[in-house]
């Protein structure tokens, strides 16, 4: 008898949640399943679309009276292909995906934790689009800060291999993500150098995230059938790609600087700006306002599917884990 009392006293209480169930309960919560949900969205998104992002640098890099890839994007397409095979479609996107896992997580997961915490006037009510636009840009700023040594890492990883006769003969053996880290914080300035050019980022980043999440939000609203509760995958694919074309028009030539400076340091290439004021001058009397834009039609090109495919990507996963959520048992109410 006082076995069997010993026995009952160390099992579980009624109703206590097994591990199985905390987890659940615990990726399930909003903020923590839009983080996991942002990081595959960033995955997918990137790896999709990896050579015409590569090709929107190499473009975007060129000074004026470098023309080694001023060329139609088919052509430049071929050539890289050419040149480099599946890897040079691929250069950085190893790097670009350890970067954007974790940006896209953040930036996801800080949108939604803004906008239930700050700018909600009630729990789940719908925001104006000008708080959309406020709440998406500083979910923006917020992740370029946690993961800018990476994009500046994965810029000089992508230009690397490339013919660009400016920059010499291409090594033999391309350093990895790690060495090119360690280099530049050695030989370039320490910590600032892995923040380069994060000033024209943030400037671009705050309008794009914040345009992107306004502009995605609103249509996906009106292409909400009435009885609805979301919009089919079709419909969601539309959104994405058009909030997608909207930010990166209205902000490309924020990208076109930074890339700019995130090599500004690298010799051969043309360039040394003092400063924003003075790159948009330079590149204006020297390439005319088109300089800006450099880049800018694979970049179109590759926006639909990696905007679309990100949102996607982002609403099943994040679905997903919140269909996790325990439901309570009725026994124990």
């Amino acid at each position: 008898m006082s076995t069997s009392n010993s026995i009952t006293t160390k099992a579980p209480a009624p109703g206590a949640p097994p591990l199985t169930m905390r987890f659940q309960e615990s990726i399930s919560q909003p903020v923590v399943a839009a983080f996991w949900a942002g990081g595959v969205a960033g995955a997918v998104s990137r790896t999709v679309v990896s050579p015409l992002e590569r090709l929107k640098i190499l473009m975007q890099i060129q000074s004026t009276g470098r023309e080694a890839y001023k060329l139609s994007v088919g052509q430049a397409l071929a050539k890289m292909w050419k040149e480099e095979g599946w890897r040079g479609f691929m250069a950085g996107n190893g790097t670009n995906c350890i970067r954007i896992v974790p940006y896209s997580a953040v930036q996801f997961s800080s949108y939604n934790f803004y906008k239930r915490n700050i700018f909600e006037s009630s729990p789940g009510a719908d925001l104006a689009p000008l708080t959309r636009l406020v709440c998406g840009g500083a979910a923006g700023v917020t992740s370029v800060f946690f993961t800018y040594p990476l994009d500046i890492v994965r810029t000089r990883l992508s230009i690397q291999s490339a013919s660009f006769t400016e920059l010499g003969e291409k090594p033999q053996k391309l350093p990895g993500m790690w060495a090119t880290l360690v280099r530049m914080y050695k030989t370039e300035g320490g910590v600032s150098a892995l923040y380069r050019g994060i000033i024209p980022t943030v400037a671009g980043v705050a309008p794009y995230v914040g345009l992107n999440f306004m502009v995605y939000e609103s249509i996906r609203k009106h292409l909400t059938y009435e009885g609805e509760e979301n919009p089919g995958a079709m419909r969601k694919l539309l959104a994405g790609a058009i909030s997608g074309a909207v930010a990166q028009t209205c902000t490309y030539p924020f990208d076109v600087l930074r890339r700019r400076f995130q090599i500004n340091t690298m010799s051969g290439m043309g360039y040394q700006y003092k400063g924003v004021a003075d790159a948009i001058r330079v590149i204006v009397a020297q390439e005319g306002i088109k300089g800006l834009y450099k880049g800018i039609v694979p970049n179109l090109l590759k926006v639909a599917p990696s905007m679309a495919s990100s949102w996607l990507s982002f609403e099943m996963t994040r679905d997903f884990l919140l269909d996790l959520k325990p439901v309570a048992d009725s026994s124990s109410l």
